[in-house]
């Protein structure tokens, strides 16, 4: 037995008397082990299955984080993305098993060494190149601190787009800012050039940020992440409704649209 798997064998976790999502969970200390630093070794994406299948997480995911937290601690900041994620992932989950107590007070010490092995990985020099492995790293911070949406929503920034509702006639917006230019349309073929009609984003002046939105523009920017610092304008600015043209905020309609 490996030292590392001592760690977490060694915490008596009786996991035959845990499910996951395809029942007992007295596979996962055995997966938890195979899995190493390699992103692409098959036992995370078998622990991702068992221990928050799409976005449901159940007894077995919650007893996982200190092994999760052990892994990240043992590996370098460019190696220990994956657990990271997969633990960020199951801490913001929302649909968790009936009165099961909040990871944020169950596992408190944990989550702090979370979002200190998080802040480390943020720093790695690699991510200059892979911006959208920083603002999964970003999201991953906002959900062990337990901000609400955006520890879920924020990887929207990677894929340049968020559909919306309007929240005048709710007509569904594509919000996009990126490749394809930084517009709103009802029409989900926008990236065809004979897209339907189009209405200019306005993204908001980075001195006129608050709260959140300038916490995060500051950070991306500190960092080096201007093109995330550019989006995250966007994202936190306006739009006019390609159906109304009523001007909404884009964060808010986000927002909105995660809490319906």
């Amino acid at each position: 037995m490996t030292l590392e798997a001592s760690v977490w064998i060694g915490t008596m976790t009786q996991w035959s008397q845990l499910t996951h999502a395809y029942g007992t969970a007295e596979d996962v200390p055995g997966l938890l082990e195979a899995a190493g630093p390699d992103p692409e070794n098959p036992a995370w994406s078998e622990l991702w299955s068992r221990l928050c299948h799409q976005g449901t997480v159940y007894p077995a995911s919650y007893a996982a984080l200190p092994a999760l937290a052990d892994k990240a601690r043992r590996y370098t900041a460019a190696d220990r993305i994956t657990p990271l994620l997969l633990a960020a992932s199951i801490v913001a989950s929302t649909d968790r098993p009936y009165a099961e107590p909040d990871p944020k007070d169950a596992y408190a010490v944990e989550i702090a060494e979370l979002i200190e092995l998080v802040e480390q990985a943020l720093l790695d020099p690699s991510l200059s190149d892979r911006p959208h492995r920083y603002v999964e790293l970003l999201e991953a911070l906002l959900a062990f601190e337990g901000v609400a949406v955006w520890g879920e929503e924020l990887h929207g920034l990677s894929g340049e787009e968020f559909e919306v509702s309007c929240p005048v006639c709710e007509a569904e917006n594509f919000v996009v800012f990126g490749e394809y230019g930084h517009f709103s349309t009802t029409d989900g073929l926008y990236m065809n050039e004979a897209a339907g009609h189009r209405r200019e984003l306005q993204p908001a002046e980075p001195s006129s940020l608050e709260g959140l939105a300038k916490r995060l523009h500051a950070r991306a920017l500190a960092d080096g992440q201007h093109g995330v610092a550019s989006k995250l304008t966007y994202v936190f600015g306006s739009a006019y409704c390609a159906e109304c043209d009523a001007l909404f905020r884009v964060d808010q309609a986000i927002v909105a649209r995660w809490s319906s």
